[in-house]
């Protein structure tokens, strides 16, 4: 069974940096992409960054410029450094790993909670 444990989230500052982290552990088999989504009450679940195995990224525009996501593949871990938050950031965060053990499916952590306010 493959599990997605996120930390980080919290209450920060218009402006301020929050750093999120999610460790991948289970059955034997390999990762894939990693990366985060968020979602507000009553909208759709949106991405907000991916990485490749090989380290190639890809944001949405809103995390342009703002948004660091980088992994480790030694810890199996994924982390998305947020700079310069506003309050628009607010949202459930959740990580997203491809992972293989018979076939590629797609796993999902509990979700953080990150509120941007002052």
């Amino acid at each position: 069974q493959v599990q997605l444990v996120e930390s980080g989230g919290g209450l920060v500052q218009p402006g301020g940096s929050l750093r999120l982290s999610c460790a991948v552990s289970g059955s034997l088999g390999s990762i894939g992409t990693m990366g985060w989504y968020r979602q507000v009450p009553g909208k759709q679940r949106e991405l907000v960054a991916l990485i490749t195995n090989g380290g190639t990224t890809n944001y949405a525009d809103f995390g342009e410029g703002r948004f660091t996501i980088s992994r480790d593949n030694a810890k199996n871990t994924v982390y998305l450094e947020m700079n310069s938050l506003k309050p628009e950031d607010t949202a459930v965060y959740y990580c997203y790993t491809r992972y293989y053990v018979r076939g590629w499916d797609n796993y999902w952590g509990q979700g953080t909670q990150v509120t941007v306010s002052s």
